[in-house]
């Protein structure tokens, strides 16, 4: 019986090798996230998130912040890749933003693979939303600034609408075109909070 016990023990021991977030010694809730490679959780929807607007600010010709995903829910779930974003003006003109492979704002740049960041209840996982807030050319002022952002977690079809006002900046996402006329609205795959300039 002692043996059984014992042999137990290491196998609870060796799984906690391997489950580190499970048993308590991986990442704080709230802004941490946890990163592990070979989890089988589902896929976080948009519905057991909770998305917000955070470290807004402007830096070289972008302003923005980053969406954080907080899993709001009573399970361990999934993120990977780029949430889907779009902006809607007060008169209810809508943008896709494109994904961008690097940004100024947060000093995020496109790596392969894309990590998968596994969250358990109260963790979050982040994503740069930028846009360009400086009229280029002869221009002397940008288009009307969304108001709103309409976001979906990666893969999910349910989306979540939030206020897209700066408070770093104090205005709203601003949506300057390029040189070329072109959107200059982006959002960066999702990441750590560990792994942006913050």
């Amino acid at each position: 019986m002692r043996m059984h016990k014992a042999a137990l023990g290491s196998l609870t021991a060796a799984v906690c090798l391997l489950t580190i977030a499970a048993c308590g010694t991986g990442a704080t809730a709230s802004d941490s996230s946890v990163t592990t490679a070979g989890r089988t959780d589902a896929a976080c929807v948009t519905s057991q998130l909770k998305i917000t607007l955070t470290r807004t600010g402007a830096l070289a010709g972008q302003a923005g912040g980053y969406l954080r995903f907080t899993d709001d829910s009573r399970v361990t779930c999934s993120l990977t890749g780029w949430p889907v974003v779009t902006g809607l003006t007060a008169d209810g003109r809508a943008t896709r933003f494109r994904h961008a492979r690097s940004t100024m704002y947060g000093a995020w740049q496109y790596s392969a693979p894309l990590q998968v960041l596994t969250l358990r209840p109260g963790e979050s996982g982040y994503a740069v939303v930028a846009a360009d807030d400086l009229p280029v050319g002869a221009r002397t002022s940008c288009p009307a600034p969304d108001v709103r952002l309409r976001v979906a977690a990666p893969g999910s079809k349910s989306t979540a609408l939030i206020s897209a006002w700066l408070p770093g900046v104090s205005s709203y996402l601003p949506t300057c075109t390029s040189i070329t006329g072109m959107e200059t609205g982006e959002t960066s795959a999702i990441t750590t909070l560990a792994k942006l300039a913050h």
